[in-house]
């Protein structure tokens, strides 16, 4: 008769496994951070590198690369946007920067008027404030020094995306074998389907999001321009940028608009105009652009949305806040489809009863996923 290990000792092989996990993320970082952005990278490009096979049959490698250079015109295009918008911004820099002191300097004598705080008083909060966040630095040197690791560090990081992805695109056929092969025979349909919802859930999800930053942005600027808030463009486009980040984008976001157009010495309406409209926005986004836009494909309970980008944010950074939506939505499809792990799939849901999911023949159909067959890997 088989013996039956006690709850505390399966509580704590659970506990020791999430700690080991959690030590081989951070530690992993360098290695892993751009592998998943890969994966999303390549789950999106997969449609037009297998447009590229099928209508101009092209060889694999050809197609794959010529998926990757389309993301590269079109991250390259994003990036010439911003950055043309924030050259004009650093031209203006020393008249924004003295406008923003005075601004300052107006709170500070509406806070020292309003709330009986005494000049001196807040002198001594600002320095100390502001001798916190030097502290960490020793001069002109050490920020260069900065500047430069940190330049590096996201070039390398990028580099190493496009490598990574360019070879899951062209080997993931084999990839696909590895994962079946590793499993038993019986729970290859299993397999089969799991591997296509992910792929189906991820690439709706991704291009629903690119497509509802574009209509954020596009609306943002629209306003602004007509309004005519200075920078427009590049407050539509910061906008647009951040709210891929849940909850917190739009309100960095909100923030960093607050702070230009302030630093620009409008009158208060139109600043009070930006809020109101972003707010907005917001709004709208969350209750019609999303489920229509992005749809149900991931059905995310709020709580662990914002669970999962403050602990993305912890173990990753920045990219972590990125990527905890698309790896909580692999979790959950996992987790619904392995009977022991179906109460942390109902966790991770935002509904009871889950929606009906796609026909997984069909599915398997549109993505030629391969049978197993070990002589042809």
């Amino acid at each position: 008769m088989k013996k039956l290990i006690p709850l505390h000792a399966r509580w704590a092989f659970t506990l020791f496994t999430l700690i080991a996990l959690g030590f081989l993320i951070i530690e992993g970082k360098q290695i892993l951070c751009p592998l998943v952005f890969a994966m999303l990278f390549s789950l999106l490009l997969l449609p037009a590198s297998q447009f590229f096979e099928d209508r101009f049959r092209f060889h694999r490698s050809v197609a794959s690369m010529m998926s990757v250079f389309l993301m590269l015109c079109l991250i390259a295009g994003v990036l010439y946007l911003v950055g043309s918008q924030l050259s004009d911004l650093l031209d203006d820099w020393p008249q924004l920067k003295s406008q923003l002191t005075n601004s300052f300097n107006s709170l500070l004598n509406y806070v020292r008027v309003n709330f009986h705080v005494t000049t001196r008083q807040q002198n001594s909060i600002v320095n100390s404030a502001a001798s916190k966040i030097s502290d960490g630095g020793t001069g002109t040197t050490s920020a260069i020094g900065v500047t430069v690791l940190t330049a590096s560090s996201i070039l390398l990081f990028w580099v190493f995306t496009i490598i990574d992805t360019f070879f899951l695109l062209f080997y993931r056929k084999l990839l696909l074998q590895f994962l079946i092969a590793i499993f038993k025979k019986e729970n290859a349909a299993v397999v089969h389907e799991v591997i296509a919802r992910i792929k189906f859930i991820i690439s709706k999800y991704i291009s629903g999001l690119i497509l509802e930053m574009m209509v954020i942005s596009t609306v943002c600027c629209t306003v602004f321009l007509i309004s005519g808030v200075k920078y427009a463009l590049l407050l539509g486009l910061i906008t647009g940028l951040f709210n891929i980040i849940p909850y917190v984008g739009i309100a960095t976001a909100l923030l960093i608009n607050t702070i230009i157009t302030i630093s620009t010495g409008v009158a208060a309406g139109k600043v009070i105009l930006v809020i109101i409209t972003i707010i907005i926005i917001h709004l709208i986004d969350s209750n019609i652009l999303l489920p229509l836009i992005v749809g149900s494909q991931v059905r995310i309970n709020a709580l662990i949305t914002i669970l999962g980008v403050v602990l993305g944010e912890m173990l990753w950074g920045i990219p972590g806040m990125f990527l905890s939506i698309p790896v909580i939505a692999i979790l959950k499809i996992i987790f619904d489809r392995v009977d022991s792990l179906q109460p942390w799939g109902l966790l991770l849901g935002d509904e009871i009863i889950p929606e009906k999911i796609p026909e997984t023949k069909s599915i398997a159909t549109e993505e030629n996923i391969p049978e197993v067959e070990t002589q042809n890997v």
